[in-house]
């Protein structure tokens, strides 16, 4: 019985995969260190809202959601008028409009980016399919500002004209354009979800009886939703911290409406508006940092909520199948 030995590797091979190991570990410990860090700091500017009484005399907590009456009997004004002689720091119209402007931009980009990709990994030509996904993934490379000033020049203008809208800069604008920049978000990780869908569901589906469009809407979709609502949660975080497009196309208005063709003013547009002019120390500065702070509260939770839902929804295909 002859001897066979596997050869060894070299000291050479074993010292390059302890430096692999070493790079990757280090690198997923400082993102994760950076993350912490970045929040510890904004906590940190955050924080004087609920501690300190000089701060507190212009915006508490309590303030920030439930504005006092200018007079007994009156009702409370929620306004954002954070320089002026009687600061005013009513979140609330940053908060509905924020989560106004992703709505509608989601609205529009989950759907056409959903359907565009089941579209190319179902139905579309190996040759459309080569085309059309690098040149919709290729619209995550155009710059925001880019989108934003198109908003602003060109969009907002047409659809003044074709619908008779009061304001020009609307939450409608806003949100088309930001759609653009979350479409290809969604698309990408959805097609792929679909492509990983195994060839024999598509198979046997097909074996029974029923259509192209049957197997697609009946099979794959199911089969793939796990990666469409993460896609969809990717999409959602997107459009929620997005500054440049909404600074650009929304009005800039802290108005508390519901109507999407009014003027808005988000979280991100806020901070990147006045945090560059603002006194370090104030009120206003500590405020600022409040925002950024639930502005990353409130992103964490979506992702916590869609990770959580995912997992869930993966379990039950598991069972099911």
């Amino acid at each position: 019985m002859t001897d066979v030995r596997l050869p060894r590797a070299g000291f050479a091979g074993s010292l390059s995969d302890r430096l692999a190991s070493i790079v990757i570990r280090g690198s997923a410990f400082l993102a994760i260190l950076s993350l912490v860090l970045i929040f510890i700091f904004i906590g940190k500017e955050a924080l004087p809202i609920l501690t300190s009484q000089e701060v507190q005399k212009e915006a508490s907590l309590s303030t920030l959601f439930f504005p006092q009456p200018a007079k007994p009997g009156a009702r409370p004004q929620y306004m954002w008028q954070p320089v002026s002689e009687v600061p005013k720091y009513s979140v609330l119209p940053l908060f509905v409009s924020t989560l106004k402007v992703t709505v509608i931009a989601v609205f529009f980009a989950i759907p056409l980016a959903v359907a565009a990709a089941l579209y190319t990994a179902e139905f579309a030509h190996p040759w459309v399919r080569e085309v059309v996904k690098p040149a919709i993934e290729l619209l995550a490379g155009i710059p925001s500002v880019v989108i934003g000033f198109f908003c602003l020049m060109v969009l907002a203008g047409w659809l003044q004209q074709v619908f008779g809208w009061t304001y020009r800069l609307n939450a409608v604008t806003a949100g088309l354009g930001l759609s653009l920049a979350v479409i290809p978000i969604v698309y990408t990780v959805a097609e792929d979800a679909f492509s990983s869908v195994p060839q024999t569901f598509r198979e046997g589906s097909l074996a029974m009886g029923a259509s192209s469009w049957q197997t697609a809407w009946r099979v794959v979709l199911p089969a793939a939703m796990p990666g469409v609502l993460a896609a969809c949660v990717l999409g959602f975080g997107r459009a929620i911290g997005e500054t440049m497009i909404v600074l650009m196309a929304s009005g800039n208005a802290a108005i508390l409406s519901l109507s999407p063709v009014d003027s808005i003013r988000t979280f991100s547009a806020t901070i990147a508006a006045e945090l560059g002019e603002v006194v370090v120390g104030s009120a206003h500065y500590h405020v600022l940092f409040f925002l950024g702070a639930a502005l990353f509260v409130l992103t964490f939770l979506l992702n916590l909520f869609g990770h959580w839902w995912v997992g869930r929804l993966q379990k039950k295909l598991q069972g099911a199948s």
